[in-house]
C-alpha cells in the first residue's frame, strides 16, 4: 500500500512534483532534506511562490521607478504621488479584497476536485469589479475635499488631486484583473500570473518614461502621464487575463464562458466570506492613509522622506507578499483535500523562508541604507536633509519587518481557510487604533515624525502577534468556504 506521503504526491491538488520515497519506504534522511522535499515543504512552497514573488516584485519595481521618475521631474510631484496613490488604493481596496478572495474559492474547489465550479466562482469576482467601478468613479469630485482636509501645501495639493482623479479611471482594469488572476493563482498556475503581471509592469515603466517626460511622441504629462501609464497597463493586464481565461481548454474544463451570468447564491457566498477580507484591506489602508496625511501636515520634507522609506520597504517586502499569496492557495487546496496537517506545514514553511529574508533586510536597512536610497539622489543635489531623515525611518522599518511578515503569512493562512470573521473583528479594532491613535498623537500630544513612526512600529508588533496566536489556536482547520463545509464555518 502506498504511504501517506506517496498518496499525497500522486493524488494531491498540486501540480508541483514531489520527491518520492525510496523503495524501502524510509523517509528522506536529514532535517533539511525532509523540510525541502516533503509535501508542503520548501520546494513545493517555493515552486508555487517564486512566480508570484517575481510578479509582485515586477509591479512594485514599476511603482518604485514611477516614483523615482516623478522625483526627477518634480519633488512636489513625488511628494503628492504617495498620499494620492494610497488614497486611490483605499477607495479600490474594499472591492479589491472581495475580488482577491476568489482565490480561496478557486483553490478549495481545485483541491476538492470540482473543476466545473471554478469558472462560476471567478465570474462572481468579475461582477464585483464591474458593479464597484461606478462607485469608485463617483468619488472623483470629492478629491479636492480630501486633500484640502489634509492641509498639504498648495503646490502639492494640485498634484494630488490630478493623480487621484486620473487613477480612478483605472478601476475596471485593477479590480477585474484581480478576479481573473485568481483563476490561475488558486490552481497553482503561478507562472501565468508572473508572465502577465511582468509584461504589464514593463509596459507601465516604458509609458512612464514616455508620458512623464514627453518622449517618443508623447506629451510631457508629469504626474498626469504617470497615472495614465498605470491605467493603460492595468487595462492591458485585464484583457490578457480575460483572453487566457476564455481559451477553449478552460471553457471545456472549467466552464469559463458558460458560467458567466451572475449566480446570486454563489455571489452572496463570495460576499459573505470576501466582505471581511475587503473590510480588512479597506480599514488598514484607511488607517495608513490617515497616518500619511498626518505626516504631510508635519511638513513636505517629512512626507518626502516617508515616501522614500515606504517605497523602499514596499519594494523589498514584495517577496513576502508573493509567499503570502502562495500560503492562501496552498491552505485552500489542502483544506479542499481535507489535509489540514499539510496546510499547517505549508504555512510554517513559508514563515521560515520569510523570517530569514526579513532578518537579512533589517540588517541591510541599518548597515547600508544608501544602497536602497541612492536612486532618489541621482538627479538632485538639494535633498540631503530628506536622505538623512529617510535613513532614520529605515531603522523603524527594520524594527517591524519580522512582525509584518508574521502578520501577512498568518492572516493569509486563516483567510485561505475562511476564518474571515476573526479577521474582520481584529481589523476593526486594530485599524481604528492605527487611525485614531495617529491622529491623537499628532493633534493632542504633539508627536513629531519619529513619534508617529514609533507608534506604527508598536502597532505592527501587536498585529503580527495577534494573528500568530489565532493560527496556533487551530480553529481554521475545520473551516471551508465551498458548499459541503459551510456548516463548519
Amino acid at each position: 500500500m502506498a504511504s501517506e506521503v506517496e498518496r499525497s504526491a500522486e493524488d494531491g491538488p498540486h501540480s508541483a512534483p514531489l520527491v518520492p520515497l525510496p523503495e524501502n519506504g524510509a523517509p528522506p534522511q536529514g532535517a533539511w532534506q525532509r523540510w525541502w522535499s516533503e509535501p508542503a515543504g520548501g520546494r513545493e512552497v517555493l515552486q508555487l511562490a517564486l512566480p508570484l514573488v517575481i510578479s509582485t516584485i515586477s509591479w512594485t519595481i514599476m511603482h518604485f521607478i514611477d516614483r523615482m521618475f516623478l522625483f526627477w521631474y518634480s519633488q512636489d510631484a513625488m511628494a503628492a504621488a504617495l498620499p494620492a496613490g494610497v488614497l486611490s488604493f483605499a477607495v479600490f481596496c474594499f472591492p479589491l479584497g472581495i475580488c482577491q478572495y476568489v482565490t480561496t474559492f478557486v483553490s478549495q474547489y481545485h483541491g476538492a476536485r470540482r473543476p466545473k465550479e471554478i469558472g462560476a466562482a471567478v465570474w462572481q469576482g468579475v461582477w464585483v469589479g464591474v458593479l464597484a467601478t461606478p462607485l469608485v468613479l463617483a468619488t472623483m469630485p470629492l478629491a479636492p475635499l480630501f486633500f484640502n482636509w489634509a492641509g498639504h501645501e498648495a503646490r502639492v495639493l494640485q498634484f494630488e488631486i490630478v493623480y487621484y482623479q486620473v487613477l480612478c479611471w483605472g478601476a475596471p482594469g485593477f479590480l477585474i484583473s484581480a478576479a481573473l488572476s485568481s483563476f490561475f493563482t488558486g490552481r497553482g498556475q503561478t507562472r501565468v500570473v508572473m508572465m502577465v503581471d511582468g509584461s504589464a509592469a514593463m509596459l507601465n515603466i516604458a509609458l512612464d518614461y514616455a508620458w512623464i517626460f514627453g518622449h517618443w511622441g508623447f506629451p510631457e504629462g508629469g504626474i498626469y502621464g504617470a497615472a495614465m501609464a498605470t491605467n493603460v497597463a492595468l487595462t492591458f493586464k485585464m484583457l490578457v487575463y480575460l483572453a487566457l481565461f476564455l481559451r477553449r481548454k478552460e471553457r471545456e474544463a472549467h466552464l469559463t464562458l458558460a458560467r458567466w451570468p451572475l449566480d446570486i447564491h454563489l455571489f452572496l457566498r463570495l460576499l459573505r466570506f470576501g466582505f471581511p477580507a475587503g473590510v480588512q484591506l479597506l480599514l488598514e489602508v484607511t488607517g495608513f492613509t490617515i497616518f500619511l496625511f498626518l505626516v504631510g501636515k508635519i511638513g513636505p520634507v517629512e512626507l518626502a522622506a516617508s515616501g522614500m522609506a515606504l517605497n523602499v520597504s514596499m519594494l523589498a517586502f514584495m517577496p513576502i507578499v508573493g509567499l503570502a499569496m502562495a500560503v492562501t492557495t496552498l491552505v485552500g487546496q489542502y483544506l479542499g483535500d481535507n489535509r489540514d496537517d499539510l496546510a499547517a506545514r505549508a504555512t510554517w514553511t513559508s514563515l521560515t523562508i520569510s523570517t530569514a529574508y526579513m532578518a537579512l533586510l533589517s540588517v541591510l536597512y541599518i548597515g547600508i541604507p544608501d544602497l536602497f536610497l541612492s536612486g532618489y539622489m541621482a538627479k538632485s543635489t538639494e535633498t540631503e536633509h530628506i536622505r538623512r531623515t529617510a535613513v532614520v525611518l529605515l531603522r523603524f522599518v527594520a524594527a517591524y519587518n519580522l512582525f509584518d511578515a508574521l502578520n501577512l503569512i498568518f492572516v493569509s493562512a486563516i483567510k485561505g481557510a475562511g476564518d474571515t470573521r476573526f479577521v474582520l473583528i481584529t481589523t476593526v479594532i486594530m485599524a481604528s487604533a492605527l487611525g485614531f491613535g495617529s491622529l491623537a498623537a499628532v493633534e493632542w500630544l504633539g508627536a513629531g515624525l519619529y513619534g508617529l513612526w514609533t507608534y506604527v512600529t508598536l502597532w505592527l508588533w501587536c498585529l503580527g502577534s495577534i494573528y500568530l496566536l489565532r493560527f496556533m489556536q487551530g480553529r481554521w482547520r475545520t473551516m471551508r468556504v465551498i458548499e459541503p463545509a459551510l456548516q463548519n464555518v
